[in-house]
């Protein structure tokens, strides 16, 4: 399962990403693709904008247990910041640490009441076409 928290989706809306782009980016870290491990569940992963490559375009932190759930928490484009300091990467770990342990009904509760969005190919379809 595929997850955003409201803040990034906000974000990933601004810089024009999609939940394709998110899910090719799943499947990019599971296969180890990545710039690297954050510790704390945490990995940095660089994301193309349309029109630009990866290396002068976003950041994102996703927290995952490289099995079956992964959480968008945080982006930032390269041109606006280096990187995380040190008390953004403590809560951005405190974050992916809670997200990770929830169960079922709690992930289902944090949908239902906005804080998280599931990612998916079916929600960008129906996006596209209510546009």
């Amino acid at each position: 399962m595929i997850y955003r928290t409201r803040t990034f989706t906000r974000w990933m809306r601004k810089v024009g990403l999609t939940d394709e782009v998110l899910c090719q980016a799943v499947v990019e870290i599971s296969q180890g693709l990545l710039e690297t491990y954050l510790g704390g569940n945490l990995v940095k992963k660089r994301i193309a904008l349309p029109g630009r490559g990866k290396r002068g375009s976003t950041r994102t932190i996703v927290a995952t247990n490289h099995d079956n759930r992964w959480f968008f928490l945080f982006g930032f484009e390269k041109s606006d910041r280096a990187n995380l300091n040190n008390y953004e990467l403590k809560a951005l770990q405190e974050l992916a640490g809670e997200y990770l342990s929830f169960n079922v009904l709690q992930l289902q509760v944090a949908v239902d009441n906005g804080n998280l969005s599931e990612v998916g190919y079916e929600d960008t379809k129906a996006e596209e076409s209510n546009s």
